[in-house]
């Protein structure tokens, strides 16, 4: 299967889902904490740039569901440089395949599945796994800890 750096806000249930569905499928993964990551202009916009500027931001964000920030008025460098100054305004998780370099923003099922492969592209089926980890033979929780000390 295929090894992926996971950008994820620590702590998120949504993103332990996640790790959970990849794991399941039987990827590896390089945790990473997206809040404290070092991000550049150009980092960040390797993953960003092929998207509309509004599909950059993390629509559960307070300050986005708020109304203060509204991704839809901003261009593309007014934008980076807010992402840049709060990254709890990105939209997760960033990922990355080793093997490639090819990246992907957010967690639609049938888009990562399409990338690369799930245990199910059924939501259903992953939900259970992610919820069961004895469910796809893996102890999922150990092997994030694992990868998520050694990426620190």
């Amino acid at each position: 299967m295929t090894h992926i750096v996971f950008y994820e806000k620590p702590g998120c249930g949504g993103n332990a889902r996640q790790r959970s569905a990849l794991l399941c499928a039987g990827h590896t993964l390089e945790q990473r904490n997206l809040l404290t990551a070092a991000w550049t202009r150009e980092a960040l916009l390797a993953f960003l740039a092929p998207l509309p500027v509004a599909q950059w931001f993390n629509r559960a964000a307070p300050r986005v569901k708020s109304g203060e920030v509204r991704p839809e008025g901003l261009d593309a460098n007014a934008a980076i440089a807010l992402l840049l100054a709060e990254p709890l305004l990105i939209r997760r998780p960033l990922m990355q395949r080793v093997d490639d370099g090819s990246r992907h923003v957010g967690f639609e099922t049938a888009a990562v599945h399409a990338w690369i492969g799930l245990a199910s592209a059924s939501s259903t089926n992953l939900e259970a796994c992610a919820a069961d980890t004895q469910a796809c033979g893996h102890h999922v929780e150990t092997q994030v800890r694992a990868m998520g000390s050694a990426a620190q």
